[in-house]
């Protein structure tokens, strides 16, 4: 006699998200039951396609079955778990939110410039693309845009007006903006902070994003004028802090967590990039120390979302505008990008489903 499907619903109650600490119905992911025979078919709606607990939620699925099969003393064939993914919101966007197309805002910021806060934001994204989220990238960085150079815009004409809104580039799978397009490539953007404020308010609010999963925003470094702007304009799910291992980055990188906190936006955790050279022998050189990142972020009790070493081949890959090429010749480098994108997908997921997630608002006067 094969198991029921009220059994199998029994079944998966038992199993937890390890990151939302609920079980997988009262999440609402089960979405589908089948029996063939005593073969069980289970379809898992998971949170983000990017779920790093994916192997162990099947795991933990199949030894409920079988454990609940075992207790009925029902025979059970094999057990398929078949996984999609679907993002979820925060809540209902609000009446005044400009992007209700866009499910998640992520701010990519850094204490001072230099430590490669760009190339986590372009990687996010192009990552976050290949695991199959609907994604974004909004080159915030208005005095030093570098996403024309990272994601080879250079030779492609300026965005396309459609009425009062400007169509995104779309390369490398993700929809693009950048002011580096809107304005001569060796201008200098001598700009008090009103006009950096009008400049990025156009850019996320004018450009077309259509529907997102994911909007990631390159910020400049420090704690200026734009960094404010993002938090009044937009509702963000959190922010990431790129520093490198020094303490002279990590002081700087405590100022911006600092901001993001004052300002109500959650730190989603902090990255360590040029975190060790490893040489052709295998040699490792730590040029810049090595993890002070992660000892900051014990301190601040804030998830670290991984390191990144020092690969030739990450820069030049980004020179040459072509960031989906650092997931071929060098695993090496896709194992750790994809393991940051992951670790990041999953601490969206944790504000998002845990109830706590308050979209900030601040006024500036």
């Amino acid at each position: 006699m094969a198991l029921t499907s009220k059994q199998i619903h029994d079944a998966l109650a038992t199993v937890q998200d390890p990151d939302l600490g609920k079980d997988l119905v009262t999440l609402k992911m089960v979405k589908d039951v089948r029996t063939d025979g005593d073969d069980v078919h289970i379809g898992i709606e998971l949170t983000t396609p990017a779920c790093p607990l994916k192997d162990k939620i099947r795991d933990d699925i199949v030894e409920a079955v079988r454990s609940v099969a075992a207790s009925a003393g029902t025979a059970v064939g094999a057990v398929d778990v078949e996984f999609t993914a679907h993002v979820r919101a925060p809540g209902e966007p609000s009446a005044d939110n400009p992007l209700p197309n866009v499910k998640h805002v992520i701010a990519v910021g850094a204490g001072k410039g230099g430590v490669g806060k760009s190339t986590v934001a372009v990687n996010l994204a192009v990552g976050l693309a290949r695991m199959g989220a609907a994604t974004g990238l909004l080159d915030g960085d208005i005095y030093g845009p570098s996403v024309t150079t990272m994601m080879g815009l250079d030779t492609l004409p300026p965005p396309k007006p459609r009425g009062n809104t400007l169509l995104p580039f779309e390369v490398h799978g993700i929809r693009s903006m950048t002011i580096g397009k809107l304005v001569p490539p060796d201008k200098a953007l001598i700009w008090r902070g009103p006009m950096a404020h009008g400049a990025f308010k156009q850019l996320a609010t004018q450009t077309d994003w259509g529907e997102l999963d994911y909007l990631i925003v390159d910020l400049p470094p420090g704690t200026g004028d734009v960094p404010l702007t993002l938090t009044q304009l937009l509702p963000l799910t959190g922010a990431v802090v790129v520093c490198t291992p020094q303490k002279v980055a990590v002081d700087d990188a405590r100022r911006a967590v600092r901001m993001f906190q004052q300002l109500g936006v959650t730190v989603l955790g902090i990255v360590e990039n040029m975190s060790v050279f490893v040489a052709d022998d295998g040699t490792t050189y730590d040029l810049f120390g090595q993890g002070g990142a992660e000892l900051f972020a014990q301190e601040m009790n804030l998830p670290f979302l991984g390191a990144i070493p020092i690969y030739p081949q990450l820069r030049i890959n980004c020179d040459a505008g072509t960031p989906l090429r650092n997931w071929q010749g060098t695993p090496a480098l896709g194992d750790t990008l994809d393991g940051i994108i992951r670790n990041v997908a999953q601490q969206v997921s944790i504000a998002t489903m845990s109830g706590k997630f308050v979209q900030p608002s601040l006024s500036v006067t």
